[in-house]
């Protein structure tokens, strides 16, 4: 099969970024979906307006946690039975999660709905950002589904040897989420609410695509009749259980850092982070793709017992992580006022918060990468637990340490700082858990 000789090729770096450079070049898109609207939506609307998409990204975060949690963890269990030879079962258990991805997106949908008019009731926002917040998260929520069919169909395509498709329906949906943000917004004077659904169509193009490519029998992964199989569900839960972890406890902290900035510095604080966050999240999206990329060659690899090839491929890994992380810090501290100034003019008081909050915040960049792999590469080792562990400690555990002690020490730099000090300990946590499961995995 083709996709066989694909897979038996020499672990090479030509080879291994013929697997990555399509994932990342997708994860890179995607992270402009949010930025776009961010873009659109401070120049055409205003910083409050900008405020409120920060605002509501811990729901956001948590309705698709869940789904993050089954797609990863089930690609993971689905490409290892398919390296043990057992093609025609994971082709159910691929069918059987898909469908259980859309119960829960219709779940997740009504509970947010029914959630809303209570989630900011409590933030002391004015009533300005608090209306924004309502429209845009009700516009959002429309979308649940699709949105949770775009998280798996992402990670299938990557695992059925379409990257590239894959990459494609991520470039197409960010156009058009680009385009419908400007006809939205500045065409109709749809508002914030137009950005919300620029967003939600954006998304909904890899949906759409992935059910036609799936429905072919052509495909290395296709839909068939599905088998109800607890264990594979629980495997995926808990394979998962990681990156579930991540986006829930990331939509915390967000939460944390809202409040934080609302108390020290006001709602121009909340923008300032968000501009920041945008910043950071396009640098996590080259390690995230890069950690998508290999991940079903790990578990792969894994699964056929190939101790030769996961070793190369971890090596070669993070010397690739290495050179991502060097070149990210250098361009993000030399472009600081130029990525800063493409949300908030200069003589916006949002605008030099931002830029020292950038400055301090780059220094992340040293090992956020390091800590994405790790977490990654144990979710594709089959080892949730280990996975779950280090996502915990670094999106939560370090970054509730740091948030309370460094504001408490240094007022508005204490926040800044927060991140970089928790990604340095998460490091270190990472580097341990590595070298306390090489023999384990003979990587």
């Amino acid at each position: 099969m083709e996709n066989e000789n694909l897979y038996e090729k020499p672990v090479t770096l030509k080879n291994i970024l013929k697997f990555a450079v399509p994932t990342i070049a997708m994860t890179v898109f995607m992270s402009f979906y949010t930025m776009v609207d961010g873009l659109f939506v401070s120049n055409l609307i205003g910083t409050d307006a900008l405020s409120a998409i920060n605002l509501t990204a811990p729901v956001i975060q948590l309705v698709t946690a869940i789904s993050t949690m089954l797609a990863t963890g089930g690609s993971a269990v689905i490409m290892k039975k398919m390296g043990e030879q057992k093609a025609d079962e994971a082709k159910e258990d691929f069918t059987f999660l898909i469908l259980v991805n859309v119960v829960v997106g219709i779940v997740m949908c009504a509970a947010g709905y029914l959630a809303m008019g209570h989630i900011f009731a409590g933030m002391n926002l004015s009533a300005a950002v608090q209306g924004y917040c309502v429209e845009y998260l009700s516009r959002y929520l429309i979308f649940t589904v699709p949105i949770l069919l775009m998280n798996n169909f992402t990670l299938y395509m990557i695992a059925s040897e379409k990257a590239n498709l894959s990459l494609m329906c991520s470039v197409a949906g960010g156009v058009l989420n680009m385009a419908l943000d400007y006809v939205f917004i500045a065409g109709f004077d749809m508002g914030i609410s137009g950005a919300a659904i620029a967003t939600g169509l954006g998304y909904s193009v890899t949906a759409v695509v992935g059910l036609f490519v799936f429905s072919r029998k052509k495909s290395l992964l296709h839909f068939r009749k599905p088998a109800f199989r607890l264990q594979v569900l629980m495997s995926a839960a808990t394979n998962g259980c990681s990156e579930m972890a991540t986006a829930l406890v990331t939509g915390i902290i967000t939460m944390m850092f809202n409040w934080t900035m609302l108390h020290y510095v006001g709602e121009n604080g909340v923008a300032a982070v968000t501009i920041i966050m945008y910043v950071l999240m396009f640098a996590s999206s080259l390690y995230t793709g890069y950690s998508y990329g290999v991940a079903p060659m790990l578990s792969f690899y894994y699964g056929e017992q190939n101790n030769e090839k996961l070793k190369k491929l971890v090596a070669v890994s993070l010397k690739v992580i290495t050179a991502i992380s060097l070149l990210t810090v250098a361009v993000s501290f030399v472009l600081t006022r130029p990525l800063v100034s493409i949300f908030a003019r200069p003589d916006n008081p949002v605008y030099d918060l931002a830029v020292t909050g950038n400055r301090i915040c780059t220094i992340a960049l040293f090992f956020i990468g390091f800590n994405i792999f790790a977490s990654g590469m144990f979710t594709a080792l089959s080892n949730g637990i280990v996975s779950a562990v280090l996502a915990f400690s670094r999106s939560f555990v370090f970054m509730l340490i740091t948030m309370i002690v460094l504001p408490a020490l240094l007022g508005v730099n204490g926040i800044w700082l927060a991140t970089p000090a928790a990604e340095l300990m998460a490091l270190a946590l990472s580097a341990f858990m590595f070298l306390k499961k090489r023999k384990r995995y003979g990587y």
